[in-house]
């Protein structure tokens, strides 16, 4: 059984931060052999929001939802990441379930945009998103923007 929070960043432990940092750096860093700064400024600011999964100990599933000062800009959800340890086991799904829902929860009035990779066009397809910009290369990785109106009742 999967033990899900939402937190906004002053929230978060220490030791949930680190194992948030430390599951996204496995995933995007090393399985995907893509040397990037993954702390980027945007974890403990504003309204940021993070979505975290837990299997006893273990972090297996996060994103992060960045909301920016902008009433107009999007909220933007994020390093979306599941653990290689639970893959097949459609954490990938409940995790977005719940990232959509905080969003519509805190801010029902706005837009959702994502940078998805490419070959998961379809999975983000399933929450409503459709591609709003052409496929680009974001750190040797194939992507795509895709976005999501304001609550789809």
């Amino acid at each position: 059984m999967i033990n899900w929070q939402d937190l906004h960043h002053s929230e978060l432990t220490v030791a949930g931060l680190y194992a948030a940092l430390k599951l996204r750096c496995e995933v995007f860093v090393v399985e995907q052999t893509c040397p990037y700064l993954d702390v980027d400024g945007d974890d403990l600011i504003g309204e940021n929001r993070h979505i975290l999964g837990w299997k006893g100990e273990q972090l297996v599933a996060y994103a992060r939802i960045l909301k920016s000062d902008d009433d107009l800009s999007p909220v933007v959800i994020g390093r979306v990441i599941v653990s290689a340890q639970v893959r097949g086991e459609k954490l990938g799904y409940q995790l977005m379930e719940r990232a959509v829902n905080s969003c519509e929860q805190h801010w029902p009035q706005r837009a959702l945009y994502l940078g998805a990779q490419a070959h998961l066009q379809s999975f983000y397809a399933h929450f409503g998103f459709q591609p709003v910009t052409d496929v680009y290369d974001e750190d040797g990785i194939a992507h795509i923007g895709m976005a999501r109106e304001i609550c789809q009742a």
